[in-house]
């Protein structure tokens, strides 16, 4: 996993997922060396750069312009760039582009959740893999429905992670905000 501190970061824009995340997405995702990945609201860059270091080919998609050069910035940075591709644009009208994939990652969606996992199940091989990662009760309320919606078991984990942070009187640990990772696999 790259360490969080090794991303370029803007205000503007939201990420990395943090690492531990990522490891747990990545550990769902199950992603090879033959999957073509599609990292819907790729954001900085988080999920992308750790797909890129192990899927065949991967598709970063945002709507927000600076996201995407971001994580242009961080691919370059790491010298992750030859199997990424960047689009701007809204996830709906990209995926309709897009033939087949293998994982599906949802970081963002801007409410349109439900319709986004429903295309992507659409174009999703046998085998493939749905991970969606959410911070608001409600995108995950929405991310279950959809999945069972269209037949599919969803696997729901809640993380809790705390980094420890050296004091002159011992370890602190510093909560990070909870997340959940909804997962489910096409048969």
């Amino acid at each position: 996993m790259i360490p969080d501190d090794e991303f370029i970061q803007t205000k503007n824009v939201p990420g990395p997922t943090k690492e531990e995340v990522r490891c747990l997405v990545m550990c769902k995702a199950r992603i090879s060396s033959q999957d073509t990945v599609v990292d819907v609201g790729c954001g900085s860059g988080g999920l992308t750069l750790e797909s890129a270091q192990r899927a065949l080919n991967v598709i970063a998609l945002d709507k927000n312009p600076e996201a995407i050069d971001l994580t242009r910035e961080n691919l370059e940075k790491h010298g992750l760039t030859s199997n990424v591709q960047l689009l701007e644009g809204d996830a709906l009208q990209v995926l309709e582009g897009i033939n087949s994939l293998d994982v599906l990652l949802v970081g963002g969606s801007s409410g349109d959740l439900p319709l986004i996992i429903k295309q992507g199940y659409e174009k999703l091989k046998v085998n493939g893999r749905i991970v969606i990662t959410s911070i608001l009760l409600e995108t995950r309320v929405e991310a279950i429905n959809a999945l069972k919606t269209i037949g599919l078991v969803p696997d729901v984990v809640e993380v809790t992670i705390a980094k420890g942070r050296i004091t002159e009187r011992g370890t602190m640990m510093r909560g990070r905000n909870p997340i959940t990772i909804i997962s489910a696999v096409k048969i």
